[in-house]
């Protein structure tokens, strides 16, 4: 089974970074949003397994992304892993809140990644 990872951020070396260590899943298709707002417009065209965003993009956030893809009833189950610079207790509450299921403080390690996203989407972990 092909996974299809939406990763958001508004850093094109993040973007790849996370997406470099998603690769080591296998069977994977990562694509790739800069902001919110492209990231809905992904959505329109196609699936998505799991979705990385960050927090502070222009256009549409990703906090707004994550409230805006939980008021769709066919996203309750679909994985948020926030990765951001917002390292406060406030902000990883209220992301949980909105209903992001991990949240990673940048730097992030790409071993943090690929652990929190076979968890989540219940992978074998790789060796």
């Amino acid at each position: 089974m092909t996974i299809r990872a939406l990763v958001v951020d508004d850093s094109m070396q993040l973007r790849r970074s996370v997406m470099y260590a998603l690769q080591r899943i296998g069977d994977i298709v990562c694509v790739e949003a800069q902001d919110g707002a492209e990231a809905i417009k992904k959505f329109q065209s196609g699936h998505f397994d799991i979705v990385l965003t960050d927090i502070n993009m222009p256009v549409l956030d990703g906090l707004k992304l994550t409230a805006h893809l939980r008021s769709d009833p066919a996203n309750a189950a679909l994985p948020i892993v926030i990765i951001t610079t917002e390292a406060a207790e406030e902000d990883r509450e209220r992301a949980l809140k909105l209903g992001a299921n991990a949240y990673l403080i940048k730097p992030v390690k790409a071993q943090e990644v690929l652990d929190t996203v076979q968890q989540l989407l219940k992978l074998a972990p790789i060796p």
